[in-house]
């Protein structure tokens, strides 16, 4: 006994001791091994747990009321039975496992079925309706002034919509109507093209006659689906010149250049026409052939 008490006489004062060292003197104590373990370590009891039965009989009795049962309404009783498992031949199964949610819900749902099956008669047998009349009315639980707010503010949302959908049938019929338009301005300048095309080909004597001029006068008036199409002649005289002078197009390049057959013919060969004494035409003191001037090409191509 005298041990212990000398023991816990030390432990208090080295508990002392150390809260009044700082902690670079405790670093160096538990280095040394001075500290032990347990020291701050609070003891805490275990709680009691008490079953007061009397008091909690005393309190249910404070509280409780003998009411009639329509006042309470209460009602204590087994689920109804399992229609599905009676319809398939099998046994019900009352033990639900507490961790199957469907299970736990379908417990839930026949227990309020086989209440509803006992609560209807005895309410029906107190004269206790229980359906709604069809003229039941019941005072609203918003105010006319709150509805009011509300109804200002689904008529302000409804008109936003119009609006909305007039701004974006508007935009949509600007962008026919801009469409429109460049399809006219195109149809226009395809036709003031073909105009000018024929003009030309009239200028240039390709053909004669002047139906352009009556397809236009058509469009004006009306649509110019009887105008006849051009009628096709033969190439004009000019055509025909420039074909015979120029060709009728094809490679160019490398037209005239010799190959073995060419090199090899020379019945075209004539040595008077090779020497420059083919005569005034082709000599080098003949008159060369002189271009008509422009009023005889013109009256040349009129009698024409």
């Amino acid at each position: 006994m005298v041990d212990m008490e000398e023991d816990s006489q030390l432990g208090k004062e080295s508990e002392e001791e150390y809260e009044e060292l700082s902690d670079g003197e405790l670093q160096e104590a538990f280095a040394k091994g001075l500290l032990k373990p347990g020291l701050n370590i609070p003891l805490e009891e275990p709680k009691k747990a008490v079953n007061d039965v009397d008091g909690l009989k005393k309190c249910l009795a404070d509280f409780k009321k003998n009411l009639p049962w329509v006042e309470r309404l209460d009602l204590t009783n087994q689920p109804a039975v399992d229609v599905l498992a009676k319809a398939e031949g099998r046994p019900s199964d009352d033990d639900v496992n507490a961790e199957d949610d469907f299970q736990r819900e379908m417990y839930f749902y026949r227990q309020a079925q086989a209440t509803v099956l006992e609560a209807l008669p005895k309410l029906k047998k107190l004269k206790i309706l229980t359906k709604r009349p069809d003229d039941y009315f019941a005072e609203m639980s918003k105010t006319d002034q709150h509805m009011q707010k509300i109804r200002k503010k689904l008529m302000q949302k409804q008109v936003a919509i119009e609006n909305s959908e007039k701004a974006k049938k508007l935009r949509e019929q600007r962008k026919y109507g801009k469409k429109v338009q460049v399809e006219v301005l195109q149809k226009r300048q395809k036709e003031k093209k073909n105009m000018m095309m024929a003009v030309k080909k009239y200028q240039k004597g390709m053909t004669d006659k002047l139906d352009f001029l009556e397809g236009d006068k058509e469009g004006k008036n009306g649509p110019a689906s009887s105008k006849k199409p051009m009628s096709k002649r033969g190439p004009s005289a000019k055509r025909k010149y420039k074909d015979q002078k120029f060709g009728f197009g094809g490679k160019k390049k490398g037209s005239k250049r010799n190959t073995k057959d060419s090199h090899d013919d020379v019945s075209g060969f004539r040595a008077k026409m090779a020497h420059g004494k083919g005569g005034k035409k082709f000599g080098k003191g003949g008159k060369k052939n002189k271009r008509p001037g422009k009023e005889t090409r013109r009256k040349m191509k009129a009698r024409k």
